[in-house]
């Protein structure tokens, strides 16, 4: 599937299934959901902004590279803003998202390449609009509801995008469904349960953490795709998950002082 048609249906599918849960939540409280279609746009706009961005860059970029670009913007990002903000890591801190990202680096450095300029750009733009709106869902007081809204409020972004991409748009069944899966369970279920994560994370936390999802999915492919236990895998996930712990941890004996 080409990349606007993928966006649209992902955006879309995760929009109609979080607008569902939603409803199914509200008529268990027997109140009806009221979503504000007027305020804070910003949250939907970098989640456009992310998921358009993401799948454009992909088409010039190989898994590792673009993952590398991603995570890395992200990480930036995030750091930045808390740097911004006053909360600047400490030392311990520094270490700790070191020792993760160069883990890694380290587990995706085989499939390393040379991305083209458009790609690293766009992959870059997607991970500073990610880093936003983790940000963002830091102040989330209700999850699954803030998810839903974002998601709504894409429509009219991913209507506009799906216009202009019209002529260039190529669908296939196999296409299709992981656009919908992508959409309705690992973006809208997956952003919501994120969100939840990120009102007991401090923005250091939350950017080192998802180093661990390359990881998690190198892990995934061994238990279930019969996928080859590496020693570069055991090693990378020791030191990325030693990493997040020494974040954590620093953050957790600072809170107690």
């Amino acid at each position: 599937m080409d990349a606007g048609s993928f966006t649209t249906l992902r955006l879309l599918s995760g929009a109609i299934v979080l607008w569902i849960m939603v409803r199914i939540q509200h008529t268990t409280q027997n109140h009806q959901p009221r979503f504000n279609l007027t305020k804070n746009w910003f949250s939907a706009s970098v989640l456009f902004i992310y998921a358009a961005a993401f799948s454009f860059a992909y088409i010039t970029l190989d898994t590792a590279t673009g993952a590398l670009i991603l995570f890395g913007s992200v990480q930036i990002t995030m750091i930045a803003y808390a740097i911004y903000k006053g909360s600047r890591p400490n030392m311990a801190e520094w270490a700790g998202l070191g020792i993760a990202f160069i883990g890694f680096t380290y587990l995706i450095y085989p499939d390393l390449s040379s991305p083209s300029a458009m790609g690293f750009l766009l992959m870059s733009i997607a991970g500073i609009a990610w880093g936003f709106y983790s940000i963002q869902g830091k102040h989330s007081k209700n999850p699954l509801f803030d998810t839903a809204q974002n998601f709504i409020k894409t429509l009219p972004f991913i209507i506009i995008l799906a216009l202009i991409t019209l002529p260039q748009a190529q669908f296939s069944l196999q296409g299709i469904l992981l656009a919908l899966l992508s959409g309705g369970i690992a973006s809208g279920m997956g952003y919501a349960v994120w969100y939840l994560a990120l009102t007991g994370l401090a923005n250091s936390q939350a950017a080192v953490v998802q180093l661990a999802v390359p990881v998690i999915a190198a892990i995934g492919g061994v238990l279930f795709v019969s996928e080859e236990m590496t020693l570069r895998l055991i090693i990378s996930t020791v030191m990325v998950l030693s990493g997040i712990l020494i974040v954590i941890l620093t953050r957790y004996f600072i809170q107690q002082k």
